[in-house]
């Protein structure tokens, strides 16, 4: 399945060519693009405008909810693996507690 259909890419291709010749001008502030992330991200802009297929923009909040969840599924499944702690007992509380030190274990 292609991402993008012809029309994209040739918009694509051929703003990265107009950045690597020095061409390219940002929108807004019209200063010269050196990124190619930002030709590429140009060019997907405008074949959006001229009504090609191209997938939907991803905002950066969408971006960050999906690695918020990922890592909280990493680490819940990293947690249920791990070894139970052990209780300490009743009898080893309270000799701390008089003693101020720790009670060996019987």
């Amino acid at each position: 399945m292609k991402k993008y259909s012809p029309k994209a890419q040739e918009k694509v291709e051929r703003a990265v060519h107009e950045m690597k010749r020095g061409e390219l001008t940002s929108g807004r502030s019209g200063k010269k693009v050196t990124s190619r992330k930002q030709a590429i991200a140009i060019g997907l802009s405008e074949a959006r405008e001229a009504g090609a297929k191209v997938p939907k923009k991803v905002s950066s909040s969408a971006q960050r909810s999906t690695a918020k969840t990922s890592a909280k599924a990493s680490t819940t499944a990293s947690k249920k693996t791990a070894a139970p702690k052990k209780k300490t007992t009743v009898a080893k509380k309270s000799a701390v507690r008089s003693t101020g030190k720790k009670a060996k274990a019987s």
